[in-house]
């Protein structure tokens, strides 16, 4: 993401489009800058808006924020979101995707009282990808001109990918304070855990530098943000392995041993695969590494391996052309470089989206916009 890029949140809320999968017909639910930022980054608009659609309905399923409207209603803020230590930034355009939806729930009544009591009476139409049946939305008008003193302006200070210190400010927004304090807990979510992923794998990538070896992660994942935690692993400095089961073959344990033996399990995933399919076999021995290279693999995944082991599995390897190398399994960020000098390719650290710690940013509030 661009720093410096801003988005004016409509706050009338029109509902959103068919890209939404919510099956509502109308304008499209993203503005501009919040879509371009979004595919700058290489994140799916559509994988974005549902998952920001699901944070959204879990704070609203059971209505309004009736603090939040109670206290602050009709005045405006600035406000912004500060790192509370050091780390590396990741999911600012998802931040502006929540900022562009928002009003669809604070100002178009989405999951309120009033909506409950029937779609038909009070002009608002089903989304039935949500819970309990689907959040009421405002059925979609012809949209005007977006009214951008009652929405809200979002602007990012950095990019993605930004190393931040405690104090530094990632992003700034300002409008309708019912409208950003009731996105504020969406945002902070997707960012701190973003940024978490994002600064676990710069600490990884910065251990194995100079190297010649990369750090990936692996499918494990939180179901529904594996595309924002993999692009959270690149914002850190790292790469991705594959994103589904079909995009690439890997050949593991459970798949020899029903096939048969190693070389079985190659032929077979070979005989139905596309051509140019990328073929992985997981290996925990140097037998049977040697066993999957005559058989044709050329991607070995060397599982659980002591470092001598793993630089016997390399010396074997390397005797043949175009082998790719990737440990998996046991590997600590305290051992991590020693694991790249046995001569691997690749570090496989599921930990670093199935394990890694949120990193602490707060939105600090400065005042009437």
């Amino acid at each position: 993401m661009t720093a410096g890029i801003t988005g004016v949140a409509d706050a009338a809320g029109p509902a959103s489009g068919a890209a939404n999968g919510t099956g509502v017909s109308g304008p499209e639910p993203l503005g501009p800058a919040a879509t371009r930022a979004l595919e700058a980054a290489g994140l799916g608009v559509a994988d974005v808006l549902r998952a920001a659609r699901a944070a959204l309905d879990e704070d609203f399923r059971y209505g309004a924020d009736v603090t939040s409207a109670a206290t602050v209603a009709g005045r405006t803020v600035t406000a912004e979101v500060v790192a509370r230590e050091a780390g590396v930034v990741a999911g600012l355009p998802v931040a502006l995707a929540v900022f562009d939806l928002i009003g669809d729930y604070v100002f178009g009544g989405a999951g309120s009282a009033e909506a409950a009591g029937g779609a038909a009476a009070s002009g608002m139409t089903r989304d039935t990808s949500g819970p309990d049946e689907g959040t009421l939305y405002p059925t979609s008008p012809a949209r005007g001109p977006r009214d951008v003193a009652a929405g809200v302006t979002v602007t990012a200070l950095v990019a993605d990918g930004t190393r931040v210190k405690p104090g530094d400010a990632v992003l700034r927004v300002a409008g309708d304070a019912v409208a950003v304090l009731g996105a504020e807990r969406t945002v902070l979510n997707f960012v701190t855990h973003l940024s978490g992923i994002a600064s676990a794998t710069r600490e990884w990538a910065d251990a194995v530098a100079g190297t010649g070896a990369v750090v990936r992660d692996t499918r494990k994942t939180l179901p529904g943000l594996r595309s924002l935690e993999k692009y959270a692993v690149r914002c850190g400095g790292g790469e991705n392995h594959r994103m589904g089961l079909g995009d690439a073959a890997l050949v593991k344990d459970n798949h020899v041993a029903a096939a048969g033996g190693i070389a079985a399990a190659v032929r077979a995933v070979r005989a139905v695969s596309r051509p140019g399919l990328v073929i992985e076999v997981e290996c925990d021995s140097v037998a049977q590494v040697r066993e999957a290279l005559a058989a044709g693999a050329r991607f070995i995944l060397l599982d659980n391996m002591p470092v001598p082991v793993l630089r016997e599995a390399v010396a074997v390897a390397r005797g043949l052309a175009g082998v790719r190398l990737e440990a998996s399994g046991g590997l600590l960020l305290s051992n991590a470089r020693e694991v790249a000098c046995a001569g691997v390719d690749y570090l496989a650290v599921g930990g670093l989206t199935h394990s890694s710690r949120a990193l602490d940013l707060g939105l600090d509030y400065s005042g009437a916009a």
